[in-house]
């Protein structure tokens, strides 16, 4: 899709959602949300948001979360920062951190949702990961310098 072709980019992401392509779910549920390309519908976009986090995708699941408070159901959205928190999603724990401080998620729950979280982040932890991370900061910065001129 070119920069800003909604519709085109749309209409993509529709059909690979009607496959069963999480990431595109999340993409329509982002574009019902805020409106780009489609009219504005909270309905399809948590509909969309729904089966994108049912499928793994760890920012859907973060963002029912975050669509829960909002509707006040707090319960709920405790629910999805717990799994999104044990999926490795680091912007989940200062919400469920604060649901757990207002009563919401019990001691056991936050515990065991931070122990899921560091298994998740030491697990993608390795050797290759690391070296592929030096290399690309290596290159970044003859990037930056040879950008300089």
């Amino acid at each position: 899709c070119h920069e800003g072709d909604y519709k085109t980019g749309f209409e993509y992401f529709a059909r690979s959602a009607a496959l069963g392509n999480v990431h595109a779910h999340y993409q329509l549920s982002t574009m019902y949300y805020s409106g780009d390309g489609v009219e504005k519908d909270e309905k399809k976009s948590v509909y969309h948001l729904r089966h994108a986090a049912i499928g793994g995708h760890i920012h859907a699941r973060h963002n029912l979360g975050c669509t829960e408070l909002r509707f006040g159901r707090m319960d709920t959205a405790a629910k999805h920062f717990i799994i999104s928190a044990k999926l490795g999603d680091d912007k989940s724990l200062m919400p469920l951190k604060d649901l757990y401080k207002a009563g919401h998620v019990s001691k056991d729950d936050f515990a065991a949702a931070l122990r899921g979280h560091q298994a998740s982040v030491d697990a993608t932890k390795s050797p290759q990961r690391e070296k592929a991370d030096e290399f690309r900061r290596d290159y970044l910065q003859r990037e930056q310098w040879w950008n300089m001129y």
